[in-house]
């Protein structure tokens, strides 16, 4: 035990070195400590060797560096709308209008002065576009330049029926119009909510392009709200990319479920290479118009009588505006900037109340107006005969004077629009 206990004692420090070496060993070079395993396939190429060559150690394979890429969502994304196209079509229909229109048959080369010696015929002029039956009870909802001054309008329903149809009432400013069929039994549509909408979303137009027959275009909402186009007076439109070719007004812009969601009314005229810009009445419109069309044959609105326009107008000296009034522009320079009034019609509510012509609106109900439109699109919200305070500045020559006024509105009339023709450039309000 004492030789033993002695040899232990002898060993002890040169097995504590040896560890010690091997730790530094495996630090230093780490990859030292590591069994290489020639793959099959490496091994399979190797020679044959004689038992006194000595088998080559293969390099080790090279280490990736690229991280790894973020896993790809599986796309869950319909292949199909067909179940949305079952759903909506078959309360699509197509218009055909006939109109009377009166003109001259003018020769070539007749001197103006001798035209009206010319005498006047009637011309049969057809028309063709879409609607979308909203009603079992058989309301169909078009746009108003589809069936402007028609004489006769017939509804060809999808399953091949067709049928005289009634204009109920129309509404110029929204261009909007409900029809009224006597066929039984109906389909209708489903009726969506357009302030759902988002831009990306899915949407199928739905109508009679060209009169050929019912056909779908698939497109995605391209923006909303989208107005000064010109096309109506109140515009609030849906921007979409779906085809929509001459024919397809009135027809239906469906969700991706086949919810009626817009109205189609427009497309962008290619120009320019411009394509794929497309419009339509958004549903939450429509709701309103149609529902006072059929109560009533006509949409009630808020009327003041007055031509409008923007304007910027410069503050005279000794003009003394109210200091949130004041607006600079670019260089600094201070304005007014609001709603010039160009004319007032005799006999309207804004003749009533004393408005007069170069007055500047700049508030109603105490709220700052943005534009004319706002202000006519404002006051066209509230019913005849509420009452609705106006806030501005008076011309003079010396300055600007102050005025609040209250105005009871009138019925807009919708002729409304003529106004536009006395005074260009204005907005009939």
């Amino acid at each position: 035990m004492k030789r033993l206990d002695q040899a232990v004692r002898y060993a002890s420090p040169w097995i504590s070195l040896g560890l010690a070496l091997a730790l530094l060993v495996v630090w230093l070079r780490p990859d030292a400590s590591r069994t290489r395993t020639p793959s099959p396939a490496n091994t399979a190429q190797q020679p044959a060797t004689n038992g006194n060559t000595p088998t080559p150690t293969p390099s080790p394979a090279p280490v990736a560096t690229t991280p790894a890429l973020a896993p790809v969502p599986e796309w869950r994304g319909a292949s199909s709308y067909a179940a949305a196209v079952s759903a909506a079509a078959p309360a699509v229909v197509g218009i055909s209008t006939q109109s009377l229109v009166r003109g001259r048959d003018v020769p070539s080369g007749l001197p103006e002065e001798f035209i009206h010696l010319v005498p006047e015929t009637a011309q049969r002029v057809q028309g063709a576009g879409s609607g979308v039956i909203i009603d079992v009870r058989g309301y169909v909802v078009t746009n108003q330049h589809v069936i402007a001054n028609a004489n006769e309008v017939t509804v060809q329903l999808a399953d091949g029926r067709s049928a005289r149809a009634r204009i109920v009432g129309s509404d110029p400013d929204t261009d909007l119009a409900v029809l009224k069929i006597a066929l039984q039994p109906l389909p209708a549509i489903e009726l969506g909510r357009s302030d759902r909408l988002r831009v990306g979303d899915v949407v199928l137009a739905i109508g009679n392009p060209l009169a050929m027959g019912q056909t779908v275009t698939q497109g995605i909402v391209s923006a909303t709200g989208r107005g000064q186009l010109g096309l109506a007076m109140f515009e609030n439109y849906v921007q979409t990319d779906a085809a929509i070719n001459p024919g397809n007004s009135g027809g239906a812009l469906v969700d991706a479920r086949g919810r009626l969601v817009a109205i189609n009314t427009a497309v962008l005229r290619r120009q320019d290479g411009t394509e794929g810009i497309g419009f339509a009445i958004p549903m939450n419109l429509v709701r309103g118009v149609v529902a006072e069309l059929i109560d009533n044959g006509r949409v009630a609105r808020g009327w003041l009588g007055a031509g409008l326009h923007d304007v910027e107008a410069v503050i005279p000296s000794g003009g003394k505006p109210a200091v949130e009034d004041i607006m600079r522009n670019a260089a600094g320079a201070p304005r007014l900037r609001g709603v010039a009034v160009a004319g007032v019609l005799p006999g309207s509510p804004a003749a009533a109340a004393g408005l007069g012509q170069r007055d500047l609106v700049l508030r109603l109900d105490g709220h700052r107006v943005v534009d004319a439109r706002d202000l006519i699109s404002r006051l066209a919200q509230r019913r005849p005969g509420s009452k609705a305070r106006l806030d501005g500045y008076r011309y003079a020559p010396t300055g600007f004077r102050p005025f609040a006024i209250v105005v009871t509105l009138g019925e807009r009339p919708q002729d409304a629009q003529e106004l536009a023709v006395r005074y260009p450039g204005l907005v009939p309000g």
